[in-house]
């Protein structure tokens, strides 16, 4: 379906042209005519598929069409760089059309603060904020959210993961009960469920979410032993058709170790993560956008809703932790019917967490010979793989693709039976890339968002 039989404003529809854009996604064809109705939503979709556009553009027409005044609408979303990508993308969806709007997040300074407060009390628009910052807010001042007519939770059970339930309750408790609101998940999970039912009014449900790589990600992996990996990732790198690369590691020691690796040798890279300040954060987002930055290392904060065009590969150093971030992390190439390619590195404590991966996607990945450098490798057998061991600690896979000496492996950097292997793997989504500060407690002293 084209936008122009979705009965949009001509002012959007000629910023939509502007762009290039003419065919609504399915995801916006199914939700822009539910908002239109003004009914609330409940639709599960994953990133990529054009659900920001599905709750921008039908906002910005009623905005248009009921010359509001004052806060019109709130978006809540779990990040700051998801916060300043849809004020950007309001900005530009909302280019002909008299709109203001505000990102509000945690991690700038006074000033910073002061322009916010001001998009709260002056009444913007629109205004995208992080549940973190937002809670301080309210908790230092008195706003007037009156006139406040659309809610929207974007990437919903990510803010769940992150531990976010009773502050977006609080939120909704200072918002008016007559309003529209719009939920939007790329998971389904019985927490979702608990949350709809407690804040949306017989919601319209859409549900377009596979827990499916899109067609265009060229899915591959590599079985290794843990010690193999910085190895792999270099040569890969040495790859120039791998022009613009996302590496996910599993914790921010991790990010910084592979970061400095990739520094030495004198790689084009940088570090992402929250101990970095916001506007260096920022600086790195851009650059990587522009094509100026060729490789990024990060958590899963990078995972979901960052819009980043004609990636060509994205390395999963660590099999995530949790099978749907598979699905977000590889989601990052291959978007808006483009092609990419996602190899997955699986270490020998990771191959059940991979076979997880594999069985909710309902297909094999690929197992690529490792390259005859690296020397022998793990056979990929998860059903073999112990979770624990008698001792409580995590089991050992003992399978090989060749027999070694004993000697041969210590030669070649193989580890001994009294090393330690590191076989942690992860825990909590998104938990471990916060600083404890930042992490969420009962109390309602909180003076930024998480990231």
């Amino acid at each position: 379906m084209e936008f122009k039989n979705l009965a949009l404003d001509p002012s959007l529809l000629e910023g939509l042209d502007a762009m290039g854009f003419r065919k609504a996604t399915p995801v916006q064809e199914q939700v822009i005519p539910k908002i239109l109705e003004n009914k609330d939503v409940l639709a599960c979709a994953q990133t990529g598929t054009g659900k920001t556009a599905a709750f921008i553009l039908p906002v910005l027409h009623k905005i248009r069409k009921e010359q509001t005044h004052g806060l019109n609408t709130l978006v809540i979303v779990p990040t700051r760089e998801l916060a300043q990508q849809i004020d950007q993308q309001i900005e530009g969806l909302g280019y002909f059309v008299s709109v203001s709007s505000m990102a509000v997040f945690g991690g700038g300074d006074g000033v910073t603060w002061e322009a916010q407060k001001r998009s709260l009390t002056k009444g913007a628009d629109i205004v995208v904020a992080t549940p973190g910052r937002l809670i301080a807010m309210l908790s230092m001042e008195t706003y007037d959210f009156t006139g406040l007519k659309h809610l929207v939770l974007d990437e919903a059970d990510r803010m769940l993961d992150m531990g976010f339930f009773e502050d977006i309750m609080r939120i909704i408790s200072y918002l008016p009960k007559q309003r529209q609101t719009l939920l939007f998940s790329a998971t389904m999970p019985p927490k979702i469920e608990t949350l709809a039912n407690r804040i949306l009014h017989k919601p319209e449900k859409i549900n377009l979410s596979l827990s499916k790589p899109a067609e265009g990600v060229r899915q591959q992996a590599y079985v290794v032993y843990d010690r193999q990996k910085e190895k792999l990732l270099l040569s890969l790198l040495d790859n120039p058709e791998y022009d613009s690369v996302l590496v996910f590691a599993s914790t921010k020691v991790k990010v910084k170790k592979i970061h400095e690796l990739l520094k030495n040798k004198k790689a084009d890279a940088r570090a992402f993560h929250s101990d970095l300040e916001q506007s260096e954060r920022g600086e790195i987002l851009r650059n990587f956008k522009n094509k100026a930055l060729r490789v990024i290392v990060a958590t899963d904060v990078l995972a979901r809703g960052i819009d980043v065009d004609n990636i060509s590969l994205v390395v999963n150093f660590d099999a995530p932790g949790d099978p749907e971030d598979y699905v977000h992390r590889v989601g990052r190439t291959a978007r808006a019917a483009r092609t990419g390619v996602a190899i997955t590195f699986i270490g020998e404590a990771e191959q059940r967490t991979f076979a997880g991966v594999e069985r909710l996607i309902d297909a094999s990945v690929p197992k690529l010979p490792v390259p005859e450098f690296l020397g022998d490798s793990p056979e990929y057998a998860p059903e073999k793989q112990k979770s624990f061991d008698r001792k409580g600690g995590p089991g050992r896979f003992r399978g090989r693709r060749k027999r070694q000496s004993t000697q041969s492996s210590r030669k070649d950097g193989g580890t001994s039976s009294g090393e330690k292997r590191n076989t942690k793997q992860g825990g909590r989504k998104g938990y471990n890339d916060r600083k404890p500060s930042d992490r969420p407690r009962k109390n309602n002293n909180r003076g930024k968002d998480s990231r």
